[in-house]
C-alpha cells in the first residue's frame, strides 16, 4: 500500500511517499480504509519535533484524524461490519501508523461509526478539533458534561478565534446544543465564515474594544470560555467572565506564558480549566466520540465554505505540502485524498 512516513522529526521535507505491507488487526483492533485524512497543528508540531515527543518508533506515519471504511476486524471486536463507513481519531497516539496511508489499523474504540448521510470530509474533520471543542464546552462545573439539543439552553458562550478548526467547532456544537455563541475574529472575512457556522455575534477584536462589545451584548457576562490564546486573551476573559464562568484552554497561541490578575478572577469565581485529549481519559473521548456522532447524524457539523469552514485538499503525495498549508496558517481544513 502507499503510506506517508517519516523516520526522524524536521521540516516537511522528511515526509516520504512510501511502499508498505498492509497490517493485519490484533485483538480488539479495526482496520480501516482510508478515503480522507484530516490535517491538524498537532500533526506539523510532531513531526517537526516542535511538541517535544520523541519518535517513540523507528518510523512513523502522520496525521491523527480521518475517515474511510472498515475492511478488516480483529478477534473480540464487536459492534463492525466490513464495510462499515467510519471516522477515526487519535491513530498516531501511541501508535507507529497515522492516516497519511491507505489502510490504517486502529483500536476500535478509536473508531466510529458515519452516520448515514454524513460525508467523508465531514467525518475526516471530526476527531481531533471537534473533540477538544467539546471537552472545552463540558467542563464548567455549573453545565452539563454532556452535549445535545437544549444542554447548554441559557448559557451564553464566547469562542476565541472562531475561524479556527476548532472555533468553528465550538460555534456549531454550542449553538447546537441551545447557547448563545459569541466569537472574537480578526477581520470581516473570519467573520463571515464564524456567522456561517452559526455564530450570533461575531466581535473584530482588532477594530475596537472587543471587552466592551462582548459585555454590550452579555452584560451579565459569559458562561463558558472557548480560549485559543490565553497569554493574549487573560485580560479580555477575566473582564467579561460571568460569576462562576469556566476558561477552557485548548492551546498557546501568542505565548507559552500565561499571567492573570488574581483578584479579577477571584471575585467572579473564575474556573480555568486546561485541556489535552491524548491524557483527557476515556470517559471523556466516549462521550465525545458520541455527542459528536450525534450531532453530526443532525446535520450540524457540516464543513465547506457555506458551513464556515474552507476545505482545501490535497493527494497522498502532496502531504507535505498538506502539513505546510496547516503550518502556514490557513484558513479552514486541510484534508488529504487518500483512496476512493
Amino acid at each position: 500500500m502507499k503510506a506517508i512516513t517519516y523516520a526522524r522529526t524536521g521540516d516537511s521535507s522528511v515526509l516520504q511517499l512510501t511502499d508498505r505491507d498492509v497490517d493485519e488487526p490484533g485483538a480488539g483492533d479495526v482496520r480501516v480504509r482510508v478515503v480522507l485524512s484530516g490535517v491538524n497543528p498537532t500533526d506539523w508540531k510532531r513531526r517537526s519535533g516542535a511538541s517535544g515527543q520523541s519518535l517513540g518508533f523507528p518510523e512513523l506515519v502522520p496525521n491523527q484524524d480521518g475517515a474511510g471504511v472498515v475492511d478488516a476486524i480483529g478477534p473480540d471486536v464487536t459492534g463492525f461490519a466490513v464495510g462499515d463507513r467510519v471516522w477515526v481519531f487519535m491513530a498516531q497516539h501511541q501508535r507507529p501508523g497515522g492516516t497519511a496511508q491507505e489502510y490504517v489499523v486502529l483500536p476500535a474504540t478509536n473508531v466510529v461509526p458515519l452516520p448515514d448521510g454524513v460525508g467523508f470530509a465531514v467525518g475526516a474533520s471530526l476527531g481531533v478539533p471537534a473533540m477538544t471543542a467539546h471537552r472545552a464546552l463540558t467542563v464548567a462545573e455549573d453545565w452539563p458534561a454532556r452535549l445535545a439539543p437544549g444542554s447548554l439552553e441559557g448559557a451564553t458562550v464566547l469562542v476565541a478565534g472562531g475561524a479556527g478548526a476548532v472555533g468553528h467547532a465550538a460555534i456549531q456544537l454550542a449553538s447546537w446544543a441551545g447557547a448563545r455563541v459569541i466569537t472574537t475574529v480578526s477581520g470581516p472575512d473570519k467573520a463571515a465564515l464564524a456567522t456561517a457556522a452559526g455564530a450570533h455575534h461575531v466581535v473584530n477584536y482588532k477594530a475596537g474594544d472587543a471587552a466592551t462589545a462582548i459585555r454590550d451584548i452579555a452584560p451579565d457576562g459569559v458562561d463558558v470560555i472557548v480560549e485559543v490564546a490565553p497569554a493574549q486573551n487573560a485580560a479580555l476573559d477575566a473582564a467579561v467572565a460571568k460569576n462562576r464562568a469556566s476558561i477552557a484552554i485548548y492551546a498557546n497561541n501568542g505565548g507559552d506564558t500565561l499571567g492573570l490578575d488574581i483578584r479579577a478572577n477571584m471575585m467572579v469565581n473564575a474556573r480555568y480549566q486546561f485541556l489535552i485529549l491524548y491524557t483527557v481519559g476515556e470517559e471523556a473521548l466516549r462521550h465525545a466520540r458520541e455527542d459528536l456522532t450525534a450531532a453530526a447524524a443532525a446535520g450540524a457539523l457540516g464543513v465547506g465554505e457555506d458551513a464556515g469552514l474552507p476545505l482545501h485538499f490535497f493527494d497522498l503525495k502532496e502531504t507535505a505540502a498538506a502539513h505546510d498549508a496547516v503550518e502556514a496558517g490557513v484558513t479552514g481544513k486541510v484534508l488529504i485524498r487518500v483512496g476512493e
